[in-house]
C-alpha cells in the first residue's frame, strides 16, 4: 500500500496566537492496540483542539458502534482503519496551547508500515513511542527505537499507557521503565523522559492523575511544551533555488531558505559549481528584506553576475557541503519491487533531480536486534540499509545529522516518477 497523508489543522482560533517556544513536531508510534491513536485524540480533545462538528461525527460514530467516544477516530480517519481498527495513514494534526504550537504525526503499528514510520519521524523533534504496560517491550516497540535512533530524533518520550488496567501499579510500571531504558542504550537513543498514563481516561495526558501519587513527574502536554525545538535560524544557511526570475534588467532565485538566515551583504557559495558572490539584495512581493529565516519563501539578487539554475543551492561560505558524485547514506526502501545493485534510479536533492546507478548496497538494518548486519540481495519494501549511489551531476548534501534538511534524498523510479525511497546522507 502505497503511503498517503492526511493533514487537518484543528487548532481553530487559537492557531494564531503567538507561541513563544516554537513548533514542535512531535511523531507517535506504538504496537497495535496500545492506544496511540486513542492518546493522540486525548491530547487534542483535552487541549480543546476538536471543531465542534468534529465533536459531534464522533459521538454519532460512537454511538452508532455502540462503544461511546472513540477518541482514536480522531485520526483513523480513513474508512479502511475504521474498519479494521488499526492506523494504516500518516495523519498530521495541529494544535496549539498558550505555551506553543504543535504538529502531532501518528504513525501505523504494523511491521509492514515502517516506511510510513520513516516518513513521519524524519522531521520530527520528538518521538512518543507507547507502550502498553501490560505487555511491555514487544518486537514492534523495539523496532520504533531503533528507526527513531537512526533518524536521530532529538527527544525521546517513553508513554506507559493503559495504567488504569494494571491498577495504576507502580511496580508494573517501573518494571517497563528499566526494560526501555536498556533498550534505548542499545540502539543509541538520546536520553529518555518517561510517563505513565492512561489514554482513554485522561489520566496524565494533559491533566495530572490522582490515581498515581507516586509519580510526581510532569503530565505528558506539560513535558513537550518544556522541550526544546529545533532551531533552524541558528544552523548554517541553505536555500535550494526553485525558479530563476527575469524581468527586464531583474535578475532574482526564487526559492524558500531551509534554515539559517539571509542578509543583504552575506557571502554565499553557489553549489555544486563553487562559485562565490555576495547577496545584492532580498525581494518578497516586491519588498526588500532585511533578513530572511528558515520557512521563508523569498528572492535573491546576487551581487556578481553568476550562472546559476534551478537545482542549485546557495549555502553560507563557511561549512558549505563539498560537491561530490558519490552519495552515501541510509535508505529506508519504499516499494514493492525489489532494489538491485546496478538498478538505476532518479536522485531528487533540494530542488533539483539527477540520474543516479546503485553501486553497492552495504550492511540491512535488523530493527528487531536493534543491530547492523551484512546481507546479500536486493532491498525489499521497509528494508533500512545502507547505499552507495554514482550520480550523473555533482551533488552538495550535508551529512544529515548536521542539517536534515539538506541531509535528505529521495530516489525515485525513472520510470513512473514514483518516489521509491527515502534516504539520509552520510
Amino acid at each position: 500500500m502505497t503511503a498517503t497523508r492526511t493533514e487537518t489543522d484543528t487548532s481553530g482560533k487559537a492557531a494564531a496566537t503567538a507561541t513563544p517556544a516554537g513548533q514542535l513536531r512531535v511523531v507517535a508510534a506504538g504496537s497495535v492496540d496500545d492506544g496511540k491513536s486513542t492518546l493522540v485524540g486525548r491530547l487534542l480533545h483535552d487541549c480543546s483542539a476538536v471543531a465542534d462538528d468534529q465533536m459531534a461525527a464522533l459521538m454519532a460514530a460512537g454511538h452508532e458502534r455502540g462503544t461511546g467516544l472513540d477518541l482514536s477516530l480522531l485520526t483513523d480517519g480513513l474508512r479502511a482503519e475504521r474498519e479494521q481498527g488499526i492506523t494504516i495513514d500518516v495523519a498530521y494534526r495541529y494544535f496549539t496551547t498558550p505555551k506553543r504550537s504543535f504538529v502531532l504525526i501518528d504513525t501505523p503499528g504494523h511491521a509492514q508500515y515502517t516506511r510510513n514510520m520513516v516518513t513521519g519521524a524524519s522531521t520530527a523533534d520528538a518521538a512518543l513511542l507507547l507502550v502498553d504496560v501490560r505487555s511491555g517491550i514487544t518486537p514492534q516497540t523495539r523496532r520504533h527505537a531503533a528507526v527513531t535512533a537512526v533518524l536521530r530524533v532529538p527527544h525521546v518520550v517513553l508513554v506507559v499507557n493503559k495504567m488504569d488496567l494494571a491498577d495504576w501499579d507502580e511496580r508494573a510500571f517501573r518494571a517497563v521503565e528499566a526494560d526501555f531504558r536498556a533498550l534505548a542504550d542499545e540502539v543509541g537513543l538520546p536520553p529518555v523522559r518517561v510517563v505513565p498514563v492512561s489514554a482513554l481516561a485522561g489520566e496524565n495526558v494533559v491533566n495530572a492523575s490522582a490515581e498515581m501519587p507516586w509519580y510526581q513527574g510532569p503530565t505528558l502536554l506539560a513535558l513537550l511544551e518544556g522541550l526544546s525545538a529545533e532551531r533552524p535560524g541558528e544552523l548554517p544557511a541553505r536555500m535550494p533555488v526553485q525558479v530563476v526570475l527575469r524581468a527586464g534588467e531583474y535578475r532574482g532565485y526564487a526559492g524558500r531558505v531551509e534554515s539559517g538566515t539571509l542578509r543583504p551583504g552575506d557571502e554565499v557559495a553557489v553549489l555544486p559549481s563553487g562559485c562565490r558572490t555576495r547577496i545584492a539584495a532580498i525581494d518578497y512581493d516586491g519588498v526588500e528584506l532585511a533578513e530572511a529565516g528558515p520557512g521563508r519563501s523569498v528572492s535573491v539578487r546576487l551581487a556578481d553576475e553568476v550562472d546559476v539554475a534551478r537545482g542549485d543551492l546557495l549555502a553560507a561560505v563557511a561549512g558549505a557541503p563539498a560537491p561530490s558524485r558519490e552519495l552515501e547514506g541510509t535508505v529506508c526502501w519504499f516499494a514493492e519491487r525489489t532494489l538491485n545493485e546496478g538498478d538505476r534510479v532518479l536522485v531528487r536533492h533540494g530542488t533539483g533531480v539527477t540520474r543516479a546507478i546503485v553501486r553497492a548496497i552495504g550492511d540491512r538494518f535488523d530493527p528487531a536486534g536493534a543491530r547492523w548486519r551484512a546481507d546479500s540481495g536486493g532491498l525489499v519494501i521497509n528494508d533500512l540499509a545502507r547505499v552507495s549511489l554514482r550520480t550523473m551531476d555533482p551533488l552538495a548534501v550535508d551529512p544529515y545529522r548536521q542539517l536534515r534538511a539538506t541531509g535528505a534524498f529521495l530516489l525515485v523510479d525513472e520510470h513512473d516518477g514514483a518516489t521509491v525511497a527515502a534516504g539520509m546522507a552520510g
